[in-house]
């Protein structure tokens, strides 16, 4: 049994087919199969069964293929540390997070980070759903994910940076803008807004905390992200809840207002990486600029 059998047998249970790994690998599904095949001997238990597409592992199979992706994970987390440990202040820091987080979360701290590690690369990866970034961070493709905190997963620890309270995104001239005109949620139970992706994190605490007091939102328009929503707000063509970004749109600007729904709880937000004490030191030092600039940001500091 070698590290390459048991990297071969994981691609293969993920994938789902062994002549997809194959290539993967640019190799012949018969070299896949022995890897497996090793194996199986060694274990001496069947380790996959075929399918009508593909392949997927027996009970056997999945407790392998649990173990042997935590160890090679720790194993390529702890040759990722040597390398950082063994030329100082360089290496790789691999963070999943969109256009939105880092223009209104990170802009500062990523020209700080810059300035203290000039040697470091850093990657900034856009991942279509907070699972998908906890199955990248399990397997080492990730270090930092920015995600929109939610319950526990196992093998994952989260961090909260944030809270971000939520308010109604109205054009100036909306009569929805008038000082004190909407008090609650429930004001805006026939009021047609504009909302996020359904399969997003930040709607799915929404709806969860409307469900929470009885509120039901109804939408008219869909977006990818916060600052697209916001814009339409702006442009009077539709509106909003959102939570409150940092930057310019923290308090509203120009056409833009923001009416504060004090009795939805806030989104937390921050960071999800696989073990904190496993973060190679570039990578934990980028963590911790974004948290000390939001710091500055909460304190009014510079």
């Amino acid at each position: 049994m070698t590290l390459d059998d048991l990297r071969v047998f994981v691609a293969v249970c993920r994938a789902g087919s062994l002549s997809a790994v194959a290539r993967e690998l640019g190799c012949t599904q018969s070299a896949v199969s022995q890897h497996v095949k090793r194996l199986e001997r060694e274990t001496g238990v069947a380790l996959l069964e075929r399918q009508p597409r593909g392949v997927s592992p027996t009970p056997a199979g999945r407790l392998l293929e649990a173990a042997a992706a935590e160890g090679i994970s720790g194993l390529d987390l702890a040759v990722r540390q040597l390398r950082d440990l063994a030329d100082g202040q360089s290496g790789f820091v691999r963070v999943a997070t969109g256009a939105t987080t880092v223009r209104h979360f990170m802009g500062a701290a990523v020209v700080e980070y810059r300035r203290r590690y000039p040697r470091v690369n850093l990657e900034f990866r856009t991942v279509s759903s907070g699972r998908g970034s906890f199955d990248a961070l399990a397997d080492g493709t990730l270090d930092l994910a920015w995600i929109t905190l939610g319950p526990p997963v196992r093998g994952i620890e989260q961090r909260m940076v944030a809270e971000l309270p939520w308010v109604l995104a109205v054009r100036s001239d909306d009569p929805l803008a008038e000082h004190g005109r909407v008090k609650a949620a429930a004001d805006l139970t026939d009021v047609r807004l504009t909302g996020l992706p359904p399969n997003s994190a930040s709607a799915a605490h929404l709806d969860a905390a409307c469900a929470e007091l009885g509120v039901r939102f109804a939408y008219d328009t869909s977006v990818a992200d916060w600052d697209t929503a916001l814009l339409l707000a702006e442009l009077g063509v539709g509106r909003a809840v959102v939570p409150v970004l940092p930057g310019p749109a923290e308090t509203g600007s120009g056409e833009l207002r923001l009416i504060p729904l004090p009795d939805l709880p806030p989104l937390p937000v921050g960071w999800a990486v696989r073990r904190w004490d496993a973060l190679s030191p570039p990578a934990r030092a980028f963590a911790d600029t974004v948290v000390e600039w939001r710091g500055r940001r909460v304190s009014g500091g510079s």
